[in-house]
């Protein structure tokens, strides 16, 4: 049970579960890095053409950012599900050697999620026993509502990466766009940024909404005023930051 390559969940959970949170996780991946290039970049885009005219080293800062971006980003994504395995492997480990150490302990937590549920009298006694007979539901049940902790597969932690770092480099391409069809006139090129990223926001808001609860308009309106009042902190900095002409 302590080595990573071992199986992180008790067997029993279904496949389509997994499925599910796979997909989730995809989703939460692809909206953590599309939105947080996209809002970076264009912030950044703001700042450069508020403080300069020069249009190459618009480019070259933001090029620069979204090279370092997408990198930091996919490495915080792998990181941090590495983390998320490793703690899950953790308490697993210690409440298999708790419930081999002490029988009377599965009996008792499963006693207390149940009555959480509503389970009462003969029916909450009865579900306790049946649940602590079988040690692998028994750690399922713990893990899951004791400790609110899902398995985290090795090739999470990869598809993780690979998600963030491909949709930040995507979602920090979009504001940089403009500049390469319009970049001869700055304020122009700022502009489109600004338009060309309020909607492809508002997109991303749309489809968080369709894939998961909410409503269209409201989910791709709040994603897109978020996103443009970065963008709009960067402007303000750019313009009072910048050297006197």
């Amino acid at each position: 049970m302590s080595s990573e390559d071992n199986q992180a969940a008790p067997s029993g959970r279904g496949e389509n579960d997994i499925v599910q949170r796979v997909k989730g996780s995809s989703l939460s991946d692809f909206i953590l890095g599309s939105q947080d290039g996209l809002v970076n970049v264009l912030g950044i885009i703001l700042g450069m053409s508020a403080a300069t005219r020069d249009v190459h080293l618009i480019l070259v800062a933001t090029f620069a950012a979204l090279g370092a971006e997408s990198v930091s980003m996919g490495a915080v994504a792998y990181t941090s599900t590495t983390a998320k395995r490793r703690l899950y492997l953790g308490v697993l480990e210690r409440e298999t050697d708790e419930l081999r150490s002490d029988s009377k302990m599965g009996y008792e937590e499963g006693k207390h999620v149940l009555k959480n549920w509503g389970f009462i009298g003969k029916e909450l006694e009865e579900g306790a026993r049946r649940i602590a007979a079988n040690p692998k539901a028994m750690l399922d049940v713990m893990m899951s509502y004791g400790f609110k902790l899902a398995p985290v597969e090795p090739s999470e932690a990869r598809r993780s990466f690979s998600v963030v770092l491909a949709s930040t480099l995507v979602g920090s391409a979009i504001p940089i766009a403009p500049f390469l069809f319009l970049g001869s006139n700055v304020a122009t090129a700022a502009v489109g940024s600004v338009i060309v990223s309020g909607a492809i926001l508002f997109l991303i808001g749309c489809y968080e909404a369709r894939v998961t609860v909410g409503s269209l308009w409201r989910n791709g309106l709040q994603m897109a005023a978020i996103g443009l009042a970065a963008g709009v902190a960067g402007f303000l900095i750019g313009h009072f930051l910048s050297a006197p002409s």
